[in-house]
């Protein structure tokens, strides 16, 4: 097999949200086929560049992206290619050379103290990890010590905080404020969850307000653009 007939069927299996064999895609008739993982297995094996099936990933996503704002994908249907590409980049990324240099940035993402929410926050975690971020999550009701420990430990370029309740959300401020005064101010502070806003994102000094996963995408591309002067 060639390495561009390895590589469609690659961006094949991600389009489709098939992830592995075992899967059995968005038409429901690709179980027992070789899912995403398999074939990045297969390639890697048959010594494809490792740095060209990372581009498959990026532009499958995009196209994955567009049928979305379509309205062809739903979110689900998104997510599913995004565990593709999340999932076969944990056996790629030991092949890239540079392979820092080869992600977007670097994503550290937790839901904050008191605060026991984590859907939203995972599928921010697996759409970003999808779109070619590299994150980390720290979990749920997480304080704001541990958080700013792990923005030293793994110096992200970004950091994203979430919270579902009213309640929790004045962590999100104390954790930027420790941050400031631990003289850490080169990392982008985002937050999301139903009860914040771009507003209150002002208020407590964020960098910037995600309404969802996809939002959270287009602002760190906007963020990225900007930063490069593009």
């Amino acid at each position: 097999m060639n390495q561009e007939s390895s590589l469609d069927r690659i961006r094949h299996s991600i389009v489709m949200g098939h992830v592995d064999e075992n899967d059995e895609g968005f038409d429901g008739t690709m179980e027992g086929e070789p899912g995403t993982v398999d074939l990045v297995r297969e390639a890697l094996d048959v010594d494809v560049n490792p740095q060209e099936i990372l581009n498959i990933f990026n532009e499958s996503m995009e196209e994955v992206g567009k049928l979305f704002e379509s309205g062809k994908y739903l979110l689900p249907d998104m997510l599913a290619s995004a565990e593709c590409v999340g999932n076969a980049m944990d056996i790629l990324e030991p092949h890239l050379v540079g392979k820092q240099e080869n992600q977007k940035g670097k994503f550290l993402i937790a839901t904050v103290k008191g605060d026991l929410h984590d859907i939203g926050k995972n599928i921010v975690s697996t759409i970003l990890k999808g779109a070619g971020y590299q994150v980390k999550d720290l979990g749920i009701d997480v304080s704001v010590n541990d958080i700013v420990a792990a923005v030293k430990e793994f110096k992200p370029d970004f950091l994203g905080l979430s919270a579902l309740l009213t309640t929790t959300m004045t962590e999100m401020e104390a954790v930027i404020k420790k941050l400031k005064e631990a003289g850490i101010n080169d990392v982008k502070v985002l937050i999301g969850g139903a009860p914040t806003s771009e507003e209150f994102a002002l208020k407590i000094g964020a960098d910037g307000y995600c309404r969802d996963a996809l939002h959270a995408v287009a602002k760190l591309e906007q963020m990225q653009d900007a930063l490069s002067g593009r």
